[in-house]
């Protein structure tokens, strides 16, 4: 087998990526900027060598063939030195698309929110039916312990990301994955670094509907408008819509308030309950969709139900990280407003009454270039308290928009200010969410730490 570097190693999705390649045999290193858990800690226990930061030192003379992420561009030491030493290169997405998937049947999950949950939700279910599915989620899934495995069995399931593959590759990642089942969560304006307008990711999720052939499966949220305008710009497989209008080919009768149970209906007919530890409408959505994905590869929803009462979701998704003095600690990757939102709702739902504390860092390139500072006050509109670090590379003015979140709220500079207006403020009973699609400087453990036992 041949060896491996691949740059940018640390990203959910190269992370994935090298872990599928250690399995199938390759010699694997890699090289990132900021390497942190929980994907340092998979890469380290599969035996991968990391090294920090791109010199073009850290790739070694043996390789065979370098893997690039979409993270990297053209003036990058490592990039350079590939392209002028005539290495052999490829993106994460192709080398995926040539090595992994060729044979089998692809399950892909796309949206702008709710793809990592969703893609580890469909794996559980396909793994409960005992079809040992290969997956690639942006995320370490509790349940498996990794965030990709190469699987014995039939299908593969990838969550699909509309963000650009490379520097030289501006398509979407999804365009290479070529799915049988392609779930179509929701869509709304992201990337504002490399997308214009709403109308351009719209394009690229049609280029990915032109993929996914007449035999196969189109999943869709049917209560999203813009999803409905992808479909109308040409569709050639059947359709599925999901959602709470029980018109739809699937929907879903909330239970219990917070979503933790609901009632699944197939055309109107009742077909299943899910009890579940999940909270939200939008899981509800998430679970929704997976079902009906694996209806869709011929597998009975109501045998395979019961598995989502031990279904343990994602590293960093709602993550409780435990509770010390009547605190209980979150860690939540929040990377735009709408899942901002939808997290504090379902949690909201849950804890009644009690105080939830938002500890909020803008780091997602959308939210850094501002793009998405005029939602971000009314999508913390159910937090109590909001304490927002304002690191100095965020370019646009946090004041007024902090101004205007309904609860109490303050700005702080770095991780350690961060720390000590949490301590001053966070009391027994309240729940301190961490929202932050980056490392955060590991302050929600350290927070949870700095509890007295």
């Amino acid at each position: 087998m041949s060896k491996i570097h691949i740059l940018g190693i640390a990203g959910t999705f190269m992370g994935g990526v090298a872990a599928l390649a250690r399995e199938l045999g390759h010699v694997v290193e890699g090289s990132d900027q900021a390497i942190y858990p929980p994907m340092s800690t998979q890469l380290e226990q599969l035996g991968i060598s990391l090294a920090q930061g791109y010199d073009p030192a850290n790739i070694s003379a043996d390789c065979d063939e370098v893997v690039i992420g979409n993270a990297l561009s053209r003036g990058n030491g490592a990039v350079e030195a590939v392209l002028d030493d005539g290495r052999r290169y490829t993106s994460g997405a192709q080398w995926l698309a040539e090595r992994v998937l060729p044979g089998r049947l692809t399950l892909a999950v796309a949206g702008t929110h709710g793809k990592t949950t969703t893609t580890t939700l469909l794996s559980w279910l396909l793994e409960a039916a005992g079809r040992q599915p290969g997956f690639l989620i942006g995320g370490v899934a509790e349940d498996f312990g990794v965030s990709a495995r190469v699987g014995a069995g039939r299908e593969f399931v990838v969550e699909a990301d509309e963000y650009d593959t490379a520097f030289f590759d501006k398509r979407s990642k999804f365009v290479h994955y070529r799915p049988t089942v392609a779930i179509l969560n929701n869509l709304e304006y992201d990337h504002a670094d490399i997308f214009p307008d709403v109308a351009a990711i719209q394009r690229q999720f049609h280029h990915l509907v032109r993929t996914v052939p007449g035999n196969g499966r189109l999943i869709v949220n049917g209560e999203d408008t813009r999803l409905a305008e992808v479909l109308a710009m040409g569709c050639w497989t059947p359709v599925e819509r999901f959602g709470f209008d029980p018109a739809l080919e699937w929907s879903a009768r909330l239970l219990a308030a917070d979503g933790s149970r609901f009632a699944v209906l197939h055309r109107g007919v009742e077909i299943a309950t899910v009890e579940w530890p999940m909270v939200g409408r939008h899981n509800v959505l998430n679970g929704l969709a997976a079902l009906a994905a694996v209806h869709a590869v011929g597998i009975d929803p109501a045998s395979v139900v019961g598995a989502l009462k031990q279904f343990r979701s994602v590293k960093r998704r709602l993550e409780v990280l435990g509770e010390r003095q009547g605190i209980t600690v979150y860690d939540d990757f929040a990377h735009h407003p709408t899942a901002i939102a939808t997290t504090l709702d379902g949690l909201r739902a849950k804890v009644g009454q009690a105080r939830i504390v938002v500890a909020m860092e803008p780091r997602s390139n959308s939210m850094r270039l501002g793009a998405h500072a005029e939602a971000l006050a009314p999508s913390l509109d159910l937090a109590d308290a909001v304490v927002f670090l304002h690191r100095p590379e965020l370019k646009w003015d946090s004041a007024p928009i902090l101004a205007r979140v309904r609860g109490r709220s303050q700005v702080v500079a770095d991780a350690e200010g961060l720390q000590q207006a949490l301590a001053a403020l966070a009391r027994p009973g309240d729940h301190v969410v961490f929202m932050s699609n980056g490392g955060f400087d590991g302050a929600p453990r350290r927070f949870l730490q700095s509890l007295p036992a």
